[in-house]
């Protein structure tokens, strides 16, 4: 039987549906929308318009949204200067830097300097450290994403085995977290793993974010496991995920598709997080 499609899309309309109500709520109660302010460095075509996206989807959700694109030479001291005054700015309940930025820019030092409230990628080591104790803070977009899918498909979560394939500070490692936190039991595996296809087989949750084409094959995955596929991999036959689509929807239980499947939430969370962001700013300064 072929597994069942998770739709990305129709997940994100919910949680920006969500948004948007509580953008009206916090709007009544303090007379002001939350603000997201977007800075991206240089001219790059993908940046510009995942920057343009996101603050059409803050604009959307009632948000006040704000772009600055600075030039390709900025230097590190001008954007830290930048940063801080966004930091300051009460206006301002997230900002984010948009990544890649040019070699002469540091971006730990940028995730350091962003304020943990207004770090609504959560990538600050702050943030990092509050999901690592289970505290409450901004979490990365893309694996809240993952874990709204999971729990509006009814994937059975406490004690499941979950392999996530990626180690990264914005999937892998964040999403490893959030699954110990449902009571699952997590393998983190990564390209070098020793014998990553069997490993693979044990998996209920099989999670891919390892940023290589289809590298996940129908015969790594054990029938009927939820496949949650994060890759965006750009190729001469278009967008491909780092699943094997058609031969693991054979297999699994559950998939999503790539177009279409785990993308789209990662915008949905970042309006997500910029409401939380703000209710807890209000809170805070009242």
């Amino acid at each position: 039987m072929a597994a069942i499609v998770i739709d990305g899309k129709a997940a994100a309309a919910r949680v920006r549906a969500e948004v948007a109500e509580g953008v009206a709520a916090f709007a009544a109660r303090y007379g002001r929308a939350p603000g997201l302010v977007g800075i991206q460095v240089g001219d790059d075509p993908a940046s510009e318009l995942y920057q343009a996206g996101k603050a059409r989807a803050a604009e959307e959700a009632g948000m006040v949204p704000r772009r600055i694109t600075l030039p390709d030479s900025t230097g590190q001291a001008e954007l830290d200067a930048l940063i801080d005054e966004l930091n300051a700015d009460d206006a301002v309940d997230g900002m984010l830097v948009q990544l890649p930025v040019p070699d002469q820019l540091s971006e730990p030092l940028i995730a350091n300097r962003i304020h943990p409230d207004k770090d609504v990628d959560g990538f600050s080591p702050v943030n990092l450290g509050r999901l690592m104790r289970g505290e409450p803070g901004n979490v990365p977009c893309t694996p809240q994403g993952v874990m709204r899918m999971l729990r509006d498909a009814e994937v059975p979560l406490v004690g499941a085995h979950a392999v996530v394939v990626g180690r990264s500070l914005i999937v892998g490692k964040p999403q490893s977290m959030l699954l110990l936190a449902e009571h699952c039991t997590v393998t983190v595996a990564h390209s070098r793993t020793r014998d990553l296809p069997s490993l693979c087989r044990t998996a209920d949750i099989l999670v891919a974010a390892v940023g290589r084409p289809e590298m996940i094959r129908g015969d790594w995955v054990k029938p009927g496991a939820a496949v949650m596929d994060v890759g965006i991999n750009r190729t001469d036959d278009g967008l491909r995920g780092d699943v094997a689509y058609a031969e693991c929807a054979e297999v699994a239980g559950w998939i999503t598709p790539v177009p279409g499947g785990v993308g789209p939430m990662t915008i949905a969370y970042l309006l997500a997080n910029t409401l939380d962001a703000a209710h807890r700013r209000a809170g805070a300064t009242t």
